[in-house]
């Protein structure tokens, strides 16, 4: 791993995954109407970046039925990007329809987590984006692509940074705008993360990644510091740390979005997302749902 580092970047963009990724586990049902507070209540924090639903088959994913509800009913000011998952071409005419404007791909760096997660091996599931991807550029929709497990899978364990890189470079080559590398299960580290960063870094330049990282092992916060010092200036999070993985046993939440926001911050690095904001629209959905917020800094300031 080369040692040097890129000057820490003046700005950051915060891709807020708590309406998709944080809520598409929860057991309870939750309303349209919830759904839509939240992803308003995330607008007004600041957020110009919210993924906010997804267009999959209900019998895999109950809790995101509805998203063209979702899409329909929330404000969309100009200047914010409201995007959708879309795992197929059925997923990305339903969200067309929904007037998306922004749509995700996903893939997985393990093939055991693959078969696991979407029944299919990595290789297959490319094949399924290529419709995606030619029917995006026919309606100059942009597409996203994340790539999973890329610090760990709860299967296969260590993953090669090679093979991250493998997948990564397909899904820039088919058309992804910007590739999100996700540590699924959060076991990775400052050192891992920089040296994942710089083999992917080979095939896709650095201002077309995104990083992407769970905190079930407590070094997700470092591992974004890290990913800043490789000049990443693009991070997903999720507001009051909503979310894990049920592929991945004992994976908790995405990394809480009023942490990483409390640590660009204090880097002065600008984001345009007020904390205060961001920590209502966290405590608000939390009491909604019965549970305990997930970000340190929320509790830290309800207890000041």
């Amino acid at each position: 791993m080369n040692n040097t580092s890129l000057a820490l970047p003046s700005h950051v963009r915060l891709v807020e995954v708590g309406p998709r990724d944080g809520l598409q586990n929860e057991k309870q049902p939750i309303s349209i109407a919830d759904k839509v507070r939240l992803v308003d209540d995330l607008t007004r924090a600041g957020l110009a970046h919210i993924e906010a639903g997804s267009f999959v088959s209900p019998q895999w994913v109950p809790q995101m039925a509805g998203s063209a509800e979702v899409f329909a009913a929330i404000q969309q000011p100009g200047g914010v990007t409201y995007t959708a998952l879309t795992p197929n071409l059925k997923g990305f005419e339903a969200a067309m329809q929904a007037g998306v404007r922004e749509v995700a791909v996903f893939a997985a760096a393990s093939e055991a987590f693959s078969q696991k997660n979407i029944n299919c091996s990595i290789a297959e599931s490319l094949t399924r984006f290529v419709p995606v991807m030619e029917a995006a550029r026919e309606q100059g929709v942009r597409v996203r692509g994340y790539v999973s497990c890329v610090l760990g899978c709860p299967y296969e364990g260590e993953i090669a940074p090679a093979q991250v890189a493998s997948v990564a470079r397909e899904l820039f080559e088919m058309g992804c705008y910007e590739v999100s590398l996700g540590d699924t299960i959060g076991t990775g580290t400052a050192g891992k993360t920089r040296a994942l960063i710089e083999a992917v870094g080979r095939d896709i330049p650095r201002d077309k990644l995104a990083g992407h990282f769970h905190d079930t092992y407590g070094q997700a916060l470092a591992n974004i510091y890290a990913s800043l010092l490789e000049g990443i200036q693009v991070f997903d999070s999720s507001v009051a740390g909503l979310g894990g993985c049920p592929y991945a046993r004992g994976a908790s939440g995405n990394v809480a979005s009023e942490d990483v926001l409390y640590l660009l911050n204090g880097l002065g690095i600008h984001t345009g997302v007020d904390l205060e904001l961001l920590i209502q629209a966290g405590e608000r959905i939390c009491a909604l749902l019965g549970r305990e917020n997930g970000s340190r800094v929320a509790r830290a300031r309800r207890c000041a």
